[in-house]
Parts: C-alpha cells; structure tokens; sequence
C-alpha cells in the first residue's frame, strides 16, 4: 500500500522557512498572505500500515515539535 505522511510544525513552534516565504511572497507581488508554514510530505510503500504511526513517532516525525497526518491511498 502507498501511505503519505503530512509532517507540519505544530501550532507555537517557531517557523523559519515559513516566515521567510511569508515575508518574500509580498516582495514578489502577491498580497494578503499569512500564516505561512512550511512542512514536508513523506511517501511510501507499506505492507502493513498499523505500523505507521510507530514509524512516524520514531523516526519520520519529531513529536515534541511536530504533529503528522497519515494518508493512506491506494
């Protein structure tokens, strides 16, 4: 099965990536954005996916600083 794994930093936690791309998007002309937060997808394929939670919180995803969605597709 092919699993993807939404990684975002969790709502407090400091966002360089996410500040810079809020603070250049204006500079290049587009306006009313915020809120910008940068995170990244991880996509794999799993024989069983009862075990993506556990590799999330071990390895894919650092839990003190970041919260992960798993969604599953075929």
């Amino acid at each position: 099965m092919r699993a993807r794994v939404l990684i975002r930093p969790k709502a407090g936690i400091l966002d360089p990536q996410g500040q810079a791309v809020e603070r250049a998007l204006p500079a290049l002309g587009f306006s009313g954005v915020s809120g910008v937060h940068i995170g990244r997808l991880v996509e794999l394929d799993v024989e069983d996916p009862s075990q993506l939670p556990a590799m999330c919180e071990r390895l894919l995803a650092n839990p003190l600083i970041e919260d992960y969605e798993i969604i599953e597709s075929l």
